[in-house]
């Protein structure tokens, strides 16, 4: 039977500003836990048999990309390279040639050189350990909890943008968080964290998806939120943001565009390409060369003799 969590009345109408005690923190891990349970989406990487790769394959293109984008490349490098082993036998080319329109390229070259290192050093199996993880090239803070987390079970404060959009709200009384995570979002992250690890593991899993699929930036659904009734910024009046401007996300026209459209010439071509062709792509020269050496200094594209270039090697 489904249930509806607007109905289940909060121990205290106060918000969550101050600490909780043991049985309001059950209470509130329970609300959102129940409702993750019943809402989740099914997503390959979080399936029984999905394994730690594919988990981690999942954090990397997920970082400032929408899951509806990343589905299809997801499915297609897991069937490619299904163990670490396998993307690190091919270069870094081809991790980024299959990374596609996903954005951010720089992410593919980090994922093959955290294969490699996976390969090399731990038997081709991801490591279970936060700090083994942490120490991958490419992997930061938030990328090990989250594998530690939703691979293996591990009690971590795992905190993405969605997250800290939900404890802002719910905890701080804010309608968003600070542009960079701050040491006050993971004390309060701490404080929240469940002491158990298969728990642990579930809240950070189901604060993200509601953060995701009901607390989200521009809309967010309070009507179906399981702690509505304790979410801080709610019960204030839900007042506007007041802090520092919120960084916005522009394209067109700028050089992320161009060094896009520069790498779509390249990923569409066997051998090296001509710099003739890729001066076709884009109008302005001055844009178009500080674009093109930018990819080649973050070692996205490597020139060759004869004013040609090419991915990776």
């Amino acid at each position: 039977m489904s249930t509806d969590f607007r109905d289940i009345p909060a121990p205290s109408a106060a918000p969550l500003g101050a600490p909780l005690g043991a049985p309001a923190l059950a209470e509130l891990h329970g609300l959102v836990i129940d409702w993750f349970d019943e809402h989740a989406r099914d997503l390959p990487w979080r399936r029984p048999d999905a394994g730690a790769w594919s988990v981690m394959v999942s954090e990397f293109m997920l970082q400032q990309t929408p899951v509806s984008r990343v589905l299809p490349v997801h499915a297609e490098w897991l069937v490619r390279w299904p163990r670490p082993a396998d993307l690190a036998a091919e270069s870094p080319g081809e991790a980024v040639r299959a990374w596609g329109r996903l954005g951010y390229p720089r992410r593919a070259l980090r994922l093959h050189a955290a294969a490699t290192a996976i390969a090399h050093q731990h038997g081709g199996e991801v490591p279970r350990e936060h700090a083994e993880l942490l120490a991958l090239p490419g992997v930061g803070e938030y990328t090990a909890a989250a594998v530690a987390s939703f691979a293996y079970g591990r009690r971590h404060i795992v905190l993405d943008t969605n997250v800290r959009r939900v404890f802002a709200r719910v905890v701080t009384g804010v309608e968003y968080p600070p542009n960079a995570t701050t040491a006050a979002e993971r004390r309060t992250a701490g404080s929240l964290l469940p002491p158990d690890e298969t728990t642990a593991a579930r809240w950070a899993a189901a604060t993200m998806e509601l953060g995701a699929l009901v607390c989200g930036a521009r809309s967010p659904a309070c009507e179906a939120c399981p702690v509505a009734a304790r979410c801080a910024w709610r019960l204030a009046g839900s007042p506007a943001h007041d802090g520092p401007p919120r960084k916005g996300q522009t394209y067109a026209g700028t050089d992320r565009q161009v060094r896009g459209r520069l790498l779509a010439v390249l990923r569409a071509s066997a051998g090296p390409v001509p710099k003739a062709a890729l001066d076709a792509v884009w109008h302005e020269p001055a844009q178009r060369a500080r674009a093109l050496d930018g990819l080649v200094a973050d070692g996205l594209v490597e020139p060759l003799a004869g004013d040609t270039f090419r991915l990776p090697g």
